[in-house]
């Protein structure tokens, strides 16, 4: 426990006592985002906070990776950790200069997909870090390996993207990706797994020490490179959730299905990555094409700050999951329905209040 609780202090420093020298150099170099017609911002902000989510998470991680003596009494096995700890590292490095390449001279969408399937094949089929059983969602245990591995691509694609496109209101993209980061280091502490609850911890401490600078009014902000991390990072966490033996769970987390919980965990950004997809599919543009028909935009339209916008989304959030954490054992496809309505419905009450009557 001391040694989690460490790994958190360790990412939040990092991240806190660094952050102003980054931001002062981005302004020196000029690396900053400009105001536009699609920005919420009206001035000149710094966009390589991702380089402090970066090194705050990857040090953290190296530094208090478990030895064969913590895992002692641990449901986890050291060479398999080994593994992920390797492949995991690696793909955060490559998509880290993705990321920071994009924020500072732009990338066309055709290399970044190329890049993401690299990730996606070093992810899912050398470290097999994939989606093999639906835990009775659906009707479905097990599922064939092909089907496995195009549905694992899938879900890393949607994640990834899915925190990208929530980056668009001062300290959400953050926030949610903390909530998210610190429900997955509860649950895996709760299991045993110490090397996953250290992967979780250390980025959660680290959006913490971020939040403090991207917090509204923003001094800094993520850029592509930050949301990546934190989106490979979610995947990970998600996926071993999912994946997780069902023996080996504590009586205290045994009530949710697992694939529930992991969607729940992440409902904020798959809810609206959803709701946007499916109206740009409506109107004949592509799912990927920018616009402000975003949950927070909503918000902010309605006149509410860029504070009250965040906490109102953070509460979902924790809202969503809470609820998730509470429904009793019962079948997954119970579960999914009530956890999957409520999130579908809250997150549609927004765009039906009028602004003359807010």
């Amino acid at each position: 426990m001391s040694g989690l609780l460490l790994a958190f202090i360790t990412g939040f420093i990092i991240v806190l006592v660094s952050t102003p020298v980054l931001i002062k150099v981005a302004k020196i170099k000029h690396l900053v985002d400009e105001p536009g017609d699609r920005k919420v911002h009206h001035r000149s902000i710094p966009t390589l906070g991702g380089i402090m989510i970066f090194a705050g998470t990857i040090i953290t991680y190296s530094l208090w990776f478990p030895s064969a003596e913590d895992s002692l009494g641990g449901n986890y096995d050291v060479l398999s950790a080994l593994q992920d700890f390797k492949y995991l590292v690696a793909s955060m490095f490559i998509l880290f200069f993705m990321g920071l390449k994009d924020d500072i001279i732009g990338m066309s969408p055709s290399k970044k997909l190329i890049i993401h399937l690299g990730v996606g094949f070093i992810l899912i089929y050398v470290a097999n870090i994939r989606i093999t059983d639906f835990n009775g969602l659906f009707g479905f245990y097990d599922i064939p390996i092909w089907i496995s591995i195009f549905l694992s691509l899938f879900v890393y694609i949607v994640i990834v993207n899915a925190i990208n496109l929530i980056d668009g209101v001062d300290g959400l993209a953050g926030g949610v990706g903390f909530i998210a980061s610190m429900t997955f280091a509860f649950w895996f502490y709760q299991t045993g797994d110490l090397p996953l609850a250290l992967l979780a911890l250390g980025l959660s401490g680290s959006l913490l020490g971020f939040l403090v600078f991207n917090f509204s009014p923003a001094k800094i902000f993520m850029g592509d490179s930050g949301s990546l991390i934190i989106g490979v990072v979610l995947y990970v966490l998600a996926i071993k959730m999912i994946e997780f033996n069902e023996n080996q769970i504590t009586y205290i987390i045994q009530g949710p299905s697992k694939p529930v919980l992991a969607m729940a965990i992440l409902c904020y950004p798959l809810v609206d990555t959803l709701r946007v997809f499916t109206l740009r599919v409506l109107k004949g543009k592509s799912p990927f094409s920018a616009d402000r028909n975003h949950i927070h935009h909503k918000l902010l339209s309605l006149g509410y700050s860029h504070k009250k916008t965040v906490f109102i989304l953070y509460s979902y959030s924790i809202l969503i999951i809470a609820i998730t954490f509470t429904i009793p054992k019962t079948s997954p496809n119970i579960s999914f329905v009530l956890v999957g309505g409520t999130a579908l419905l809250l997150a549609q009450i927004v765009f039906f209040i009028n602004p003359k009557n807010k």
